[in-house]
């Protein structure tokens, strides 16, 4: 009806200035599903440097969303928590005879009990206590291995929505500069690290590993200092799409480690599929979800050298016009199935509303 509430409710503490994957969600996942349904958007800001919000603002959220939810006229529809940290949020559900309650999940908000110790098993309890008392609701996992986690602590209602990507570049042109590019965190489970040691020496001396990336473990300190890595810092907006487009290969080696954490989806993969990017993808966790094998990329098995080798070799060996063929249909795929109208419409699918 005109002039009535929205029938949505998103609710996230997750959201600009503060920049992160989890943030980029939330904003054009609200944008895009506000062209199918009108969204009312409840959101902690970060703060003005890019960092997420502090303990007070955190503390005080869950006071902020309460007072918004009770002094509407009617209750939402959905009730659409962005992370399941914050899941006790879906309790306002109970005020709110029609309320569903819909829950988004990343990939540390789930799997953090796996780290084990004490917080581990803090977060465990605190997960499968919200699973006992939100059990109806849906779960919208970014990929098949974090549906899979979610089980762990008895989430069992999930429904898998890859992510999308906003990068775009130039028509493919078949050149490149001979050069392998990393693009990400520096932390053991992304494999940069492995790669420098197990890969590298298998492949061309004069091959190059560039590596765009910040945040790095102490392990991974190695990958920084050996002499065929060349250290770019941290890429954003056309300086990172430029460097995709022009990498002679993209690289995303994710390997297992002792503490049990995934990557939840990887969107390194399906961003640079769209911008013209020949992707090598590991095949493990929600990288699955992530790349379409073949056709805007190719799996390489987990942890297995000589099969990146020998992967990174068949991209070499590729002739112009073929390149130029295969990077033309990953760009038009990963253009189309990697886009925020896809997340929005599976989304609403999800909620099991009609307009």
């Amino acid at each position: 009806m005109p002039g009535s509430e929205p029938r949505i409710m998103f609710v996230t503490r997750k959201w600009a200035p503060a920049v992160g994957g989890m943030e980029t969600y939330s904003l054009r996942l609200t944008e895009a599903l506000a062209a199918i349904e009108p969204v009312e958007v409840v959101a902690l800001r970060g703060k003005a440097n890019g960092m997420p919000p502090g303990v007070i603002a955190l503390l005080t959220f869950p006071f902020r969303v309460l007072t918004r939810f009770l002094s509407r006229k009617i209750a939402p529809d959905i009730l659409h928590v962005g992370d399941m940290a914050l899941w006790p949020v879906g309790l306002l559900a109970l005020l709110g005879v029609r309320t569903k309650v819909a829950l988004s999940a990343h990939g540390t908000d789930v799997a953090y009990h796996r780290r084990g110790g004490l917080k581990g098993a803090l977060y465990g309890a605190y997960l499968r206590l919200g699973a006992k008392l939100l059990g109806k609701a849906t779960v919208i996992a970014n990929s098949h291995a974090t549906s899979e986690v979610l089980r762990e602590t008895g989430w069992d209602r999930s429904v898998v929505v890859p992510l999308a990507t906003d990068l775009a570049g130039p028509a493919p042109d078949g050149s490149h500069n001979g050069r392998i590019l990393f693009v990400g965190r520096l932390v053991e489970r992304k494999g940069c690290g492995w790669f420098v040691r197990e890969v590298l020496p298998l492949i061309d001396e004069g091959v190059i590993l560039d590596v765009a990336g910040t945040g790095w473990d102490t392990g991974e300190q190695s990958a920084i200092d050996h002499p065929r890595v060349n250290f770019l810092g941290s890429l954003h907006g056309e300086d990172l799409i430029d460097a995709y487009r022009n990498a002679m290969c993209v690289i995303v080696p994710n390997i297992a480690t002792q503490s049990g954490e995934y990557e939840g989806f990887g969107l390194v993969a399906p961003e640079a599929a769209a911008c013209g990017a020949y992707v090598l993808t590991a095949n493990r966790d929600g990288l699955r979800d992530a790349i379409i094998a073949g056709k805007t990329g190719h799996l390489v098995e987990a942890g297995d050298s000589k099969a990146w080798a020998e992967a990174i070799m068949n991209c070499t060996a590729l002739a112009k016009g073929d390149r130029i063929d295969f990077l033309t249909q990953s760009v038009e795929t990963a253009r189309q199935v990697y886009s925020w109208d896809r997340v929005a419409r599976e989304t609403t699918d999800a909620y099991g509303i009609h307009p």
